[in-house]
């Protein structure tokens, strides 16, 4: 079992390294769930205002529509950014109040969310939606 373990961390180290920080099951508990009610709400906001502005300017000059390549870039770049901020606001308030957002500790929460983000990604790919 030690062996495996020792296995897991060498292959898996950004997903091992984000949880070390903050040891206990309830601090990641806490922060996941609050990034995943929050994101309810905030991801699909952070995505109608980068239609607004960013998106409007490319997507008139390339004639492109909402979902293009840079779009889904930008989601996913944005989905990592505002669960780790989520977080990190958890983790600060409540459980690390040293925790700084200018941090290694910071880089990690995003690490950790590009791979849940990323995985989210993969399964559109594998099981795509229809309409």
């Amino acid at each position: 079992m030690r062996k495996l373990f020792i296995i897991a961390i060498i292959l898996f180290p950004p997903v091992v390294y984000a949880n070390v920080v903050w040891p206990s099951a309830i601090a990641d508990l806490s922060a996941n769930a609050a990034s995943s009610i929050a994101g309810i709400l905030l991801i699909p906001l952070a995505g109608i205002a980068w239609e607004f502005f960013p998106a409007s300017i490319y997507q008139q000059a390339f004639d492109w529509g909402t979902f293009n390549p840079v779009t889904w870039v930008a989601t996913f770049i944005l989905g990592c950014f505002i669960n780790a901020v989520i977080e990190g606001a958890v983790y600060k308030k409540w459980f690390a109040p040293h925790f700084r957002y200018k941090s290694r500790e910071f880089l990690w929460l995003l690490v950790a969310n590009a791979i849940s983000v990323g995985a989210a990604y993969i399964s559109f790919l594998i099981v795509p939606l229809k309409a």
